[in-house]
């Protein structure tokens, strides 16, 4: 299947809350409890947070399929936050993940952003790592879900771009 790595348009928003609801649902219990994988499931965005979050000036690259279907992308802050970087299950394994970081990356690099930084989950850091981006700390946080603490953990991480 070809891929190309464009930016966000107009309608594609739903597709990005569907591919980070796919992508929590199926890899998420990889390295995380159902708890967990609930907890932060609730916490992702709807279409409708996405079409905000351009709008308020983040930049998301998606990785569109042949049929110009998003299928995976990064989410990108002006201050060089990775807020964001989900694939398919349907199409993983594929390059997709780090196409859509090295987009980022090029802007980012474009507008002179010295530094891009992230928290990662378990699942996300190898495609991190992979783009360059080291390990600063892990972090341990909880998430309230339904009146309960749900304990979980990412990793802060940065890469350097000057």
């Amino acid at each position: 299947m070809f891929y190309a790595i464009r930016p966000y348009r107009d309608g594609d928003a739903e597709h990005l809350a569907a591919i980070c609801q796919a992508a929590i649902a199926a890899i998420g219990p990889h390295a995380y409890s159902d708890a967990q994988v609930a907890a932060w499931s609730a916490r992702h965005p709807s279409a409708d947070r996405y079409r905000a979050r351009v709008e308020g000036g983040a930049l998301i690259f998606v990785a569109a399929s042949s049929d110009d279907v998003p299928v995976a992308y990064s989410l990108l802050e002006a201050d060089g936050h990775l807020d964001h970087l989900y694939n398919h299950p349907d199409h993983t394994r594929r390059g997709l993940a780090g196409q859509v970081l090295q987009a980022a990356e090029d802007h980012a690099i474009r507008m002179g952003i010295a530094r891009l930084y992230t928290e990662a989950s378990e699942l996300a850091r190898p495609a991190f790592e992979r783009a360059g981006y080291s390990v600063q700390h892990r972090r341990d946080f909880d998430i309230e879900h339904y009146g309960q603490s749900v304990a979980i953990h990412n990793y802060a991480m940065e890469k350097r771009l000057d």
